[in-house]
């Protein structure tokens, strides 16, 4: 097997390697590799005998130890159409990229940067480019991310741009051009930072070994170019997101983790008096800059569409008078339009008086008549391409097409959409790509490749390029987006240093680069977060309810006497419970007990089944993706295990399997939150549930209250068998059941326990006025104590019984209006400071 050189040859005397480190290896692995410099090269060959070594140390594919990090970090993405996410697919082997050729690519970067600020600045300014004649009206008029309502209207202070993605394209021979610039949502930044971290738990010290640049440093500044803007000195940062059905949510959701930006949605804020305000369970809370990752046109409904239903009504009032800093300011994507790279040339000359550094793929808009011409005769060497990002006719879902590759009809086709509307259309050169190796099934193979690059400004307001950045390794050879596809890898991006030592930055992101004040707590919980939290709790706790209901009626009582099989009034009354909380449909309960048992676990249809309510387990826990841990999502997101059919001994069997995991899933959650308020109403949820599930069992059994089936499964429903025979040695009797299950205040599922957890986590919670009276969520909640606390067990019957079950559902609702965004406006709340 072949192998490079120990020491690279020299420049003028460089060949063609035809192996790298041990490893098969496809002729060339890439040009990047085979033309890269010694030193460069002295990098490839370190990187692949460090993936070598690794696999010959853990015994298994590098590309399985990189799949196991990513399903640790929660690393997954979709395609588009697509509703389920996929894992992340990564290459164990980074691009890498020396110093010296890097320097030059960021020299263009920031120069781009500059034109692009200086442009959107005149778009919403002056509008001297369109009245001097070097910008078409049409171009910019015709874009749909124009917004002609930011004419006039820019920032108080400081630029319109803070961060911005740019696609690069590097040719055979070393010349980087731009693809395309993302001023709208810097996708890919996210998955950038995760692809270092993945392959840094993967390979330990070997990006250092290889004096990789860190990233930790670009993020630091980024988080400091927005705070910069901001009128106070701790600015609260948030993160704006489109909610968990936007494909790049979980990206998003890592970005907030890591940067310590809240995660928040449009119905989370509120204006007034002209400033942004978060609500959360202690009242508005300032907001002083927003990330945003949602298009300009949804961002106020009562400014720019009013068909959107995830921004923020009056926004546009408080960017306007300086109330809140916005990354990137409205409108500024509407230099991503492709039409746009036609005229990137001339721009710099005229706004710059420079040459680009980065030259942009050539491109020519139809919407001049020459150059439709040009484009129409040339139709076989182009690219044809939407001009302004919109599918428009002849380019099905609006994805650019290269001419050669059509049909005559098809040809004949986007000709006459061309003639019809020329402006609706660019041609692009085809550009040749380079090559880097990609160890795919264990040998390097060469897959063409894109680079998306970030930058943003840092605290001094000045450019900051990511020393790197995400690649994508094309599956095809063909780059007809910059899109994931099927198929298509992702790679880290490493800029190796040679001759000077990596400075070590921390990883932990701060505003000046300093570390940050010791501090406890978890910042603020908006009021949709506590909500989710709250319902993630009751949906977890009536899963496991039901799952051992379930058990119950299949036979699996510790008790073999008691056992609900030897009492089919019991096994009734069970199966009753489960059609009155949805679990099955009230025809499947005279279908016999298997059915029965296997519809309240997998039928998916009713609401109240153990697979509908694992679906919205699932679904909220996307919600709050944030705040929970990767050991948390591997569990959660396992398919409901297999059933057999309705063979007693596989339900039973798959019961418990469900009882482990929400147990394990429980114990992750009580182990990994804090205690906070987060914990707090992820808490008072599993509580509530249980304490109403709870009164309705035993109001269910209560006619066979006396027999011992019915103890039996009572004790086995609510996990106190052991509990009970530790403490009686003798067969389950009423009254010493009953106290246990009601009032016992040391019994974790008892009804006392619920209740004086209930208080103990409402009183907890922050008070909106200042004049500490108990609130409303906290006078219900002692109120159901009060009974548990002071009656014998023989007080109670099932009016009391009903009682308390019917004001743990008004708990419920007085939580919900309390606590869950009960803030229409921003008021000044008892007194509170809306400065917090």
């Amino acid at each position: 097997m072949a192998t490079l050189p120990e020491t690279p040859p020299s420049p003028a005397g460089r060949r063609p390697p035809v192996g790298l480190a041990g490893y098969p290896v496809d002729v060339g692995a890439g040009d990047l590799y085979r033309h890269a410099a010694p030193d460069v090269a002295q990098a490839w060959q370190q990187a692949a005998q460090g993936l070598m070594a690794l696999r010959e140390e853990a015994g298994v594919a590098v590309q399985e130890l990189v799949g196991r990090q990513i399903l640790d970090l929660g690393m997954s993405f979709r395609l588009t159409g697509e509703d389920e996410e996929r894992d992340w697919p990564l290459s164990p082997m980074p691009l890498i990229v020396g110093a010296q050729e890097w320097t030059q690519v960021e020299r263009g970067l920031v120069q781009r940067a500059r034109l692009l600020e200086a442009v959107v600045e005149d778009i919403y300014g002056e509008g001297r480019l369109v009245a001097d004649g070097h910008l078409p009206a049409a171009l910019i008029a015709g874009s749909r991310y124009f917004a002609r309502s930011m004419v006039g209207v820019g920032p108080r202070s400081g630029p319109h741009i803070h961060v911005y993605a740019v696609d690069l394209a590097r040719g055979p021979r070393g010349q980087w051009r731009v693809l395309g610039d993302r001023l709208r949502l810097a996708n890919g930044i996210g998955y950038a930072l995760e692809n270092r971290l993945a392959l840094s738990r993967v390979t330990g010290s070997l990006l250092t070994d290889m004096r990789a640049r860190r990233v930790a440093q670009f993020f630091s500044d980024l988080r400091g170019g927005i705070a910069r803007e901001c009128q106070r000195e701790n600015p609260r940062i948030a993160l704006l997101t489109p909610g968990r059905f936007n494909q790049s949510y979980p990206e998003q959701a890592h970005l907030a983790r890591y940067l310590g930006f809240p995660l928040v949605e449009g119905r989370d804020l509120t204006v007034s008096d002209d400033r942004l305000y978060v609500r959360t369970i202690a009242g508005p809370k300032r907001v002083d800059a927003l990330w945003r990752w949602i298009d300009t046109n949804a961002l106020d409904p009562l400014r720019f569409d009013a068909r959107s239903a995830i921004g923020v009504p009056d926004l546009f009032e408080a960017l306007d008078r300086g109330g809140v800093t916005l990354a990137n300011w409205p409108g500024a994507e509407v230099l991503e339009a492709p039409a746009f790279a036609a005229f990137m040339p001339r721009l710099f000359s005229a706004l710059l008086g420079e040459e680009p550094i980065l030259p942009n793929v050539a491109t020519w808009w139809c919407g001049q008549p020459r150059e439709a011409q040009d484009v129409a005769a040339r139709l076989d060497q182009l690219m044809i391409t939407p001009a302004f990002g919109v599918e428009v006719a002849g380019l099905p879902q609006g994805r650019p097409v290269a001419g050669r590759s059509l049909s005559p009809a098809q040809r004949r086709a986007l000709l006459a959409a061309m003639e019809r509307r020329p402006v609706d259309y660019c041609g692009q050169e085809i550009v040749t790509l380079s090559t880097t190796p990609a160890l795919i099934d264990e040998a390097f193979v060469p897959r063409a490749f894109t680079v998306r690059a970030f930058l943003a400004r840092n605290a001094a307001g000045e450019w900051s390029v990511m020393p790197g950045g995400f690649a994508r390794l094309s599956s095809s050879g063909e780059m007809v987006t910059t899109m994931m596809g099927e198929g298509d890898i992702s790679a880290d991006v490493c800029v190796v240093d040679t001759a000077v030592d990596v400075a070590t930055v921390s990883a932990t992101p701060s505003v000046l680069g300093a570390p940050p004040a010791v501090r406890r707590g978890g910042g603020i919980l908006a009021s949709q977060a506590a909500d989710n939290l709250f319902w993630f709790g009751r949906y977890m706790e009536r899963a496991e309810t039901t799952v051992r209901v379930v058990r119950a009626v299949l036979g699996s009582s510790i008790e073999v006497d008691a056992a609900a099989g030897h009492n089919p009034e019991v096994i009734a009354r069970l199966v009753d419970l489960m059609v009155s909380w949805g679990a099955i449909e009230r025809e499947d309960a005279g279908l016999g007990v298997p059915q029965a048992c296997r519809a309240a676990l997998a039928d998916t249809a009713m609401n109240g089944s153990v697979g509908a309510l694992f679906a919205a387990i699932r679904a909220t826990a996307l919600t709050l993706r944030d705040r929970f841990t990767t050991d948390f999502w591997r569990i959660a997101s396992r398919p409901l295990p297999p059933m057999d059919g309705h063979r007693p001994g596989a339900l039973l069997r798959a019961a418990r399997e469900l009882i482990e995991r929400l147990s394990a899933l429980s114990g992750l959650l009580a182990e990994n939150f804090t205690l906070g308020p987060s914990r707090h109403f992820l808490d008072m949820g599993r509580r509530l549930e249980r304490a109403v599930a709870l009164c309705q069992t035993l109001r269910a059994l209560s006619a066979q209250i006396e027999t011992p089936e019915a103890l039996g499964v009572l004790l086995d429903l609510s996990d106190s068998q052991i509990t009970y025979r530790a403490r009686y040695l003798a067969a389950p009797s009423t009254a010493p059941v009953l106290d246990l299950l009601l009032l016992d205040p040391t019994n974790p599922r008892s009804l006392a326990f619920q209740a004086q957890t209930l208080v103990g986590h409402i009183e907890a919670l922050p008070s909106l006025g200042e004049d500490n009276l108990p609130e409303a969520p906290l006078l219900e909640a002692r109120a159901i104590l009060a009974p548990l606390s002071s009656l014998p067990v023989a007080s109670w019957n099932l009016a009391r019984l009903a009682d308390v079950e019917q004001r743990l559902l008004t708990l419920s609702d007085t939580i919900s209006t309390r606590y869950f965004l009960q803030f229409e406006k921003a008021g000044n709340p008892a007194g509170g400071s809306l400065l917090a």
